[in-house]
């Protein structure tokens, strides 16, 4: 038996914390009630698997932080380190990052360094403390909006000192945040749509200080999921995959803070865990890392994202047909399925395993195995905790948005497997009639294969496994029923991000400028004016933006921006025009991209309004192109 695996010290049969049994009624409803006799279920089997398996494991510590060190690690993950300790104060880019943060974000940000300024107060740290008047001198742009909506916040540079735990006074450490509340933008949003242009912690905030704030609670309960929508955003909705890799990680920096944020106004703690390192395998399929999985792979299938055992058994299951009754709550033959994992870890590179006598619930089976076994959770050690704790937060809306913002959080080939495996799961629910197995009967199946981790061993486990195994079930729920939003990154995040860049290529402008101040002499002012002068300025007229195609008939295009003209109508203008020496490319094959400007790279969607998004970019050059160019 693995040491520190969750385990169950009663029978798995449909109990609950009272004592009293679930009661399978006959009736017409009974598939859609919350019956924790699958989860139970499952459990038991995962325990049988592991009790059959010999081969020991190793299990994955966790290691219990020390004082001050997660912060300190959270302003690292964060991209903040040099707010604290012998670099504070060297990077200009954490001025401009710092600049574009939210209220809320701000006073997350405030929170760690004052927590990790105390400890190194305490161990008697050598340790400069952030002084906000002579290293983050905030821009404050007066007459500018930051992007939850309100106004710019000015710097304080009154010398606020607090008391220090261990006595000791010291400036606090401030990003200058006003104390009154931020105004928000009055945008008529219905309960059920997502407002992705707030940031959501401004939006905890302002609900929390209004009397709706008292009332609108409704926690995890298991009423019939609310049917979430994004209204529309005539500057296009940007998805994950969509951006340029060095715009993803300012998003994947904001995404933390503003996660943080979040948790913080609705008093829900939020700790990132950390695993000792252990030897894992480095070739195989099962128990494998999933990077060195993918690296082992990429060599077989180049550019292939999702490990292919991964891909082989979801087709070998959709094969057959996902109408089977049971399917993925009906578990496979245990010893069978533990000798077709070992012919499996020997013959699927060589491709002799043979597929023809696979049975379904076996494949099932197989798939679930592979999650559990991988050395590190599908939903990562950092953030597990986290997914499990959205249980915790008082709305539904907001265990949406704390889950939109995890997502952005794992890493790539974590989200995308997870991508693929949630999609899957949405098309087994697709034949429930046939199959009987509803969202909350799938959700209930897999949770204790993404949720129960070898290693995360907690001391509270006994007295409420109960209410977690129904509040990880909510959160599988809801993976699944709004996957399509959870993969979307907020437009809130995305305007900070335009900030960003913004704000960057200002302070390279400087740059440039002095240099070029120094060579001023070799230069004539008239010719040096004309090389500033972009070929959009000179050939393009007012109202009209350039679009180029480089693998299609024609090349390039100017096309006259009118208010209903959408990135879908352009890129269909482009493809009537039919030439034979040219391959031909499907409409769903290729993209208008916004490239420069404010942002580095971003792939439109159809519904993007042109003359909107050229307001917001006005510098940016329009390419057509598929997403593999």
């Amino acid at each position: 038996r693995r040491s520190g695996q969750y385990t169950m010290n009663h029978d798995y049969s449909k109990k609950t914390p009272d004592g009293s049994s679930f009661d399978r009624s006959g009736s017409q409803d009974s598939l859609d009630e919350l019956s924790m006799d699958d989860y139970w279920k499952e459990l038991e089997n995962i325990h049988q698997t592991r009790g059959n398996n010999n081969e020991e494991r190793v299990a994955l510590v966790v290691k219990e932080p020390d004082e001050g060190e997660l912060e300190e690690e959270w302003l690292k993950e964060a991209g903040l380190s040099n707010l604290f300790g012998e670099s504070s104060g060297d990077s200009l880019e954490s001025m401009v990052f710092l600049s574009t943060l939210t209220r809320m974000q701000k006073a997350a940000v405030e929170k760690r360094v004052e927590t990790v300024t105390q400890t190194m107060r305490k161990k008697n740290k050598q340790h400069q403390i952030p002084d906000v008047r002579d290293i983050f001198r905030l821009q404050n742009d007066s007459k500018g909006k930051v992007c939850d909506g309100s106004e710019p916040s000015t710097v304080r540079t009154s010398g606020n000192e607090i008391e220090a735990q261990d006595g000791a006074k010291g400036p606090k450490f401030s990003l200058g945040m006003d104390k009154q509340k931020s105004p928000l933008e009055d945008v008529p949003f219905s309960d059920t749509d997502i407002n992705l242009e707030i940031s959501f912690a401004e939006q905890a905030a302002n609900l929390k200080d209004s009397s709706l704030g008292r009332t609108c609670k409704d926690g995890g309960g298991d009423t019939l999921l609310p049917n979430f929508r994004l209204p529309k955003d005539k500057t296009g909705t940007t998805k994950i995959g969509d951006l340029a890799p060095q715009d993803m990680k300012k998003v994947y920096s904001l995404a933390l803070i503003e996660l943080t944020a979040l948790y913080d106004v609705l008093g829900t703690e939020f700790k990132q865990q950390k695993a000792v390192k252990i030897k894992t395998k480095d070739s195989g399929l099962f128990g494998v890392p999933l990077s060195v999985l993918l690296e082992q792979d990429q060599k077989k299938v180049p550019g292939t994202r999702i490990p292919l055992i991964f891909q082989k058994l979801i087709a070998q299951i959709e094969e057959v047909t996902l109408e089977t009754e049971g399917l993925l709550r009906i578990p496979g033959v245990a010893t069978r399925v533990k000798s077709l994992c070992q012919e499996l870890e020997a013959k699927f590179y060589e491709g002799t395993f043979s597929w023809e006598n696979v049975k379904q619930h076996d494949a099932a089976s197989l798939l679930k195995l592979f999650i559990r076994e991988l050395p590190q959770p599908l939903l990562t050690v950092e953030y597990l905790k986290a997914f499990q704790d959205v249980q915790n937060l008082p709305t539904k809306k907001q265990q949406l948005q704390a889950l939109n913002l995890l997502i952005l959080l794992l890493p790539e080939a974590n989200r995308d497997t997870l991508k693929v495996l949630l999609e899957f799961l949405q098309r087994v629910i697709d034949h429930r009639d046939k199959n009987k197995m509803t969202l909350k009967n799938v959700a209930m199946v897999m949770a204790p294969n993404l949720f129960t981790f070898h290693g995360f061993c907690s001391k509270t486990i006994e007295q409420s496994e109960f209410a977690m195994a129904a509040g990880t079930a909510n959160v599988m729920r809801f993976m699944i029923q709004y996957q399509k939003l959870l993969w979307t990154i907020p437009k809130f995040i995305v305007n900070q991000v335009r900030k960003q860049n913004t704000e960057s290529q200002k302070k390279e402008k400087k740059d440039r400028a002095m240099k070029k101040l120094l060579k001023k002499m070799a230069y004539d002012r008239e010719k040096h004016e004309k090389q500033e002068k972009t070929p959009n300025d000179a050939d393009v007229p007012q109202g009209v933006i350039r679009v180029q195609a480089p693998h299609l008939s024609k090349v390039s295009m100017a096309i006259q921006l009118t208010e209903e003209l959408k990135a879908g109508d352009i890129v269909a203008r482009f493809l009537s025009q039919k030439s034979g020496n040219v391959q031909t490319l499907k409409k769903e094959e290729v993209f208008l991209y916004e490239i420069g400007g404010n942002i580095g790279e971003r792939c439109l969607d159809d519904e993007t309004y042109m003359k909107d998004l050229y307001q917001l970019n006005p510098n940016a050059e329009w390419v057509i192109k598929s997403k593999q160019s």
